[in-house]
């Protein structure tokens, strides 16, 4: 278990500030995470990776020469935010353009792209390969739905020696597509990882057991089997890759690959090599030439017991590439030529300003001041819930919702009144709070809930005040704004809660009802629809290769907004008997 630690919600800023203090040769501290501190070629590409912390050395740990030009690092297990990436990828631009890379996990994902969006909009090329090498998560036939895990690095490096190289950012991306379609990689555990302030791991495993298929952000396993013995899952984890070859690879014998047999935290490196020893002479025997292995703690998850083997299918360009130097705080190989320091002036710290606020219309104001009152009962009622939360969520994910969703709401709750007692109006507050939720949450929560803020505020305005049917209106532009990300009825998502909620309040609307009213009745529609979300099978997110497990567990961000739309409801009626 994780044992020093000061809150635990100021974890992961403490890590970064420790570790940027410890390799200050390698390292800067920008906005969102770490860029290099050594100069890059003007007009090259930026390699900018990311995704949670707790997984050391990803991501921080590999930025530097021959390797990675920034990293955006999140609150723990959850994906940096639009805002942290976009920030660092602004840092680590060199004229070149930004490649951004990182695992497919639905939180990354919606943060990564809208930071896309953002840096193309600002004249700043920028595009993305998603690794995903854990074959144990789809089937080759969906093998874009596969997670990234250990494999991240074969792309990083690949991707980052084309840069160090001089390729051109097509030239890069090919690289970084080649080798993300040439890895793959094959996990397994025997318990799971206790995040900092937690009295329990997020997942245990059976005395005698072992999970296989496993995440590195605590994910379960697929599938369980007995404890084998250090070659026998050298066995396992070799027949299992070598059953599926990537596409132009005929067959096995001849070949050449890298290799990273790699400790997900408490698995140390006396284990791994008993392991590789069996592993190497398989391979060989296999007729497969092995390039550089890498046998350590590549991509850990605080202290789960576990361990991965990826293969990286070779041809001589990437083969160039595994074995190109680099020079990081974590990971060396090689000599490099040594860079020159950036003095501090010359660091693009992207830190995002705080729009100024300007005072609403008096009736939005008192309105506000409501709002305000909305989001103290959204934190109180998540922090009554948390533990349950990710509960709920560990069935079948990474048991994060509830931690998520406190750093989130209080961050939310803390901007909303310092935009009150500005004199902000309903939007402006709430623009506000969605800022705050998405950037301190992080993670796939984060970013819908401040999709959903900003688009409530937006339909609401800061000088009218809200009616039932601009509330309604408000609802459905939140509804709208979060089922572009992909998710429907269905899915086993918020979505499933959220549409049934906006939709009873627009016909309550309709029919004439007091926002009171109508906001209550939508309240008891959602939470009908999230305590049903138990029955179905999840289609998106970290549950989906679990999906499964989670039959008789209601869906984590449906049984959250069920829980904040209720506790709303009690603020809005008590407002209305006031009058």
């Amino acid at each position: 278990m994780t044992r020093l630690f000061n809150e635990p919600a100021d974890f992961a800023d403490e890590m970064i500030e420790g570790f940027v203090a410890a390799n200050r040769a390698h390292v800067r501290r920008v906005q969102g995470g770490v860029v290099r501190s050594t100069r890059s070629a003007p007009g090259s590409v930026a390699v900018v990776i990311g995704g949670g912390s707790g997984h050391y050395p990803a991501f921080g740990g590999i930025v530097g020469q021959g390797l990675a030009s920034g990293a955006a690092m999140g609150n723990l297990f959850a994906s940096p935010s639009a805002d942290q990436v976009h920030s660092v990828g602004t840092a680590a631009n060199n004229g070149g353009g930004v490649l951004l890379s990182y695992g497919n996990y639905a939180g990354d994902v919606l943060n990564f792209n809208q930071a896309q969006a953002r840096l193309n909009a600002e004249g700043i090329e920028t595009r993305t390969v998603v690794v995903t090498d854990d074959v144990s998560s789809a089937s080759v036939a969906e093998k874009a739905k596969r997670r990234g895990i250990a494999g991240d690095l074969t792309v990083f490096k690949a991707a980052a020696a084309a840069a160090e190289a001089g390729y051109s950012m097509d030239e890069v991306e090919r690289v970084a597509i080649l080798a993300n379609e040439r890895t793959r990689s094959f996990g397994v555990a025997f318990g799971g990882c206790t995040l900092p302030g937690a009295d329990a791991p997020l997942f245990t495993v059976p005395e005698g057991r072992m999970a296989v298929g496993l995440g590195i952000h605590g994910e379960p396993g697929i599938g369980e089997t007995d404890v084998p013995t250090a070659d026998e899952l050298a066995e396992l984890f070799v027949s299992t890759l070598l059953k599926e070859l990537p596409d132009g690879i005929d067959t096995v014998a001849g070949n050449r690959i890298g290799l990273i047999l790699n400790g997900l935290g408490s698995v140390k490196y006396e284990e791994l090599f008993v392991v590789y020893r069996r592993v190497a002479a398989l391979l060989e025997d296999a007729g497969l030439e092995i390039i550089d292995p890498e046998v350590g703690e590549l991509v850990t998850s605080f202290d789960m017991a576990g361990a991965s083997l990826t293969l990286f299918w070779l041809d001589d360009e990437l083969e160039r590439f595994w074995r190109a130097p680099a020079d990081t705080a974590a990971y060396r190989k090689g000599s490099v030529n040594p860079a020159d320091q950036l003095d501090e002036s010359e660091f693009h710290d992207a830190v995002a300003a705080t729009a100024a606020v300007v005072p609403g219309s008096e009736a939005s104001q008192q309105s506000a001041a409501v709002v305000q009152a909305a989001l103290d009962a959204l934190v109180a009622v998540i922090d009554d819930n948390a533990d349950e939360l990710g509960r709920i969520d560990a069935v079948a994910g990474d048991g994060d919702h509830g931690i998520g969703m406190q750093r989130g709401s209080h961050a939310a709750q803390s901007a909303a009144r310092d935009a009150l007692e500005a004199g902000a109006g309903v939007e402006t507050l709430l623009a506000h709070a969605a800022d705050a939720w998405a950037d301190k949450a992080g993670g796939t929560s984060g970013a819908l809930w401040g999709v959903a803020l900003r688009a409530v505020g937006s339909a609401l305005g800061d000088t009218d005040k809200p009616t039932t049917a601009s509330v309604a209106a408000g609802a459905q532009a939140a509804t709208d704004g979060i089922k572009t990300f992909g998710a429907q009825v269905g899915d086993k998502t918020m979505v499933d809660a959220l549409v049934p909620f906006s939709e009873t309040l627009a016909a309550e609307a309709a029919a004439g009802a007091t926002l009171a009213a109508a906001w209550s009745t939508a309240a008891d529609a959602a939470t009908t629809a999230a305590a049903a979300t138990a029955d179905l099978l999840p289609k998106m997110g970290r549950a989906r290769p679990h999906a499964e497990k989670s039959l008789g567990t209601p869906d984590a961000g449906a049984h959250s907004f069920g829980l904040i739309v209720h506790a709303i409801a009690a603020v809005l009626t008590a407002e209305e008997g006031e009058k």
